[in-house]
């Protein structure tokens, strides 16, 4: 089965911005800062006039204290972005599973639930969390969309956490994280096994996840779990705060 996905698209969905402006095909997305994917242009296009859809772009990010950030998967527009000084950075990789069936049971008990807890955000974010601040505007992306939120807990704590997205026939799979004292003990496969066994009677045919191309641990696990790096992932485009 191949499979054809327009990730960016799925990740915009699946991971939204509080704040969206439409400008020539161009999604200028902001939230706080917090992540590249909700604070970054989601370019379907390259616009006719791209001198000027670039540099409303720039003034957008700019009245906001950012640099302009570009998600890119386009090779037109990252020809056009790389001649204007943009950097090229944090390659990311998409990976997708075909479900036929029910993965293996969990090795632990998943909690599932429908809103994040304070525990999970915090297990969360503690993990991923690259910002001094910053968890309200986290806690206002992840829940912008239904989604599932589940953990492994042991009194409480939540060890291991993820964030299923249901997108039509597939399911999107983030906020993948482990508190460091309790890797390598399969938690994050149970999380894993836990949202793709939800999915399946739910009539989701297919899962996806991203991850940045470094991170070979986390890419194990995927393939080890069904998972293949599918087609092309995406990029940013980083330019000058001061443009």
């Amino acid at each position: 089965m191949a499979f054809v996905m327009d990730f960016r698209r799925l990740v915009h969905e699946a991971w939204p911005a509080f704040e969206q402006h439409e400008r020539d095909g161009w999604v200028l997305r902001y939230a706080g800062g917090v992540t590249d994917r909700a604070n970054s242009v989601y370019a379907r296009n390259v616009p006719e006039d791209v001198d000027a859809a670039l540099a409303y772009a720039e003034r957008f990010y700019a009245e906001r204290g950012l640099a302009p950030v570009f998600t890119v998967g386009d090779h037109a527009l990252d020809e056009v972005l790389e001649r204007r000084g943009y950097r090229r950075t944090r390659p990311v990789q998409a990976m997708v599973a075909r479900l036929d069936s029910l993965p293996e049971a969990p090795a632990h008990p998943v909690r599932i639930e429908d809103e994040p807890w304070d525990a999970w955000m915090e297990s969360w974010w503690s993990v991923d969390g690259r910002y001094a601040e910053g968890i309200a505007a986290a806690r206002r992306i992840v829940t912008g969309v239904p989604a599932w939120y589940a953990a492994v807990e042991e009194d409480g704590v939540p060890l291991a956490v993820g964030r299923g997205v249901p997108q039509g026939d597939t399911l999107g799979i983030y906020c993948m994280a482990t508190l460091p004292a309790a890797r390598r003990r399969g938690l994050g496969r149970s999380v894993i096994r836990a949202l793709v066994r939800r999915a399946v009677p739910a009539g989701m045919s297919s899962a996806y996840l991203v991850v940045t191309e470094a991170n070979e641990s986390a890419k194990g696990l995927y393939r080890s779990e069904g998972f293949t790096v599918a087609g092309e992932g995406y990029h940013y485009r980083v330019g000058d705060r001061s443009s």
